[in-house]
């Protein structure tokens, strides 16, 4: 299996990373199988983000990144809470995915922030982007304030819910489904027909 994990933490060291690696670590263990993981961070992308909403092309980093989205089983999608939202640069990397990549993708969406407040972003934010995007967003999302750091006060607590939910929904995916569209003339012909 294949484990994405998106981060779109700002600072290095940063704490988005830090549950980013808390999570992945908690979503292996709760698979059980051997998983294959590969983390993008945005950070290294954000010039290439940039250039593709200008230029229409994707630089190779970027493609290397959407890649790895597109083809895993599993995604953990992580961004600092800024202005009560999700960051530019993680709703931007985003936007220059293509709209059907995350169709039934298994996803845990998490973030963290400076204070308890903005969790609720999580809720009115990131999960309604999932859903538009037609991922299978975990029940349990993960949010992290500067306090939840150093304790043991329901932070780990989160975390391994929120593994198990997404390791379940990795095991138990369901299939894409397939759409034809039909043409507008087809469907016209066939109103014709009936009686």
């Amino acid at each position: 299996m294949k484990l994405a994990a998106v981060t779109a933490g700002l600072t290095q060291p940063s704490s988005t990373r830090l549950l980013t690696d808390r999570l992945v670590e908690a979503t292996v263990r709760a698979v059980g199988d051997e998983v294959e993981v590969e983390v993008v961070e945005l950070r290294d992308l954000a010039t290439d983000i940039a250039n593709n909403f200008v230029t229409g092309f994707a630089g190779r980093g970027l493609r290397t990144a959407q890649e790895v989205v597109t083809s895993a089983d599993g995604l953990i999608a992580v961004t600092p809470i800024f202005t009560a939202s999700y960051s530019g640069l993680f709703k931007s990397f985003f936007d220059v995915l293509d709209p059907e990549a995350l169709e039934a993708k298994p996803t845990l969406i998490a973030a963290t922030g400076g204070t308890p407040r903005h969790s609720l972003a999580l809720e009115h934010a990131l999960r309604p982007m999932f859903a538009y995007l037609h991922a299978v967003v975990a029940p349990t999302a993960v949010y992290a304030a500067a306090e939840d750091w150093g304790n043991d006060d329901g932070l780990p607590d989160r975390i391994r819910r929120a593994a198990t939910e997404l390791s379940g929904l990795m095991r138990h995916r369901a299939p894409v489904r397939e759409e034809r569209l039909v043409p507008f003339a087809e469907q016209l012909a066939a109103l014709s027909r009936e009686p």
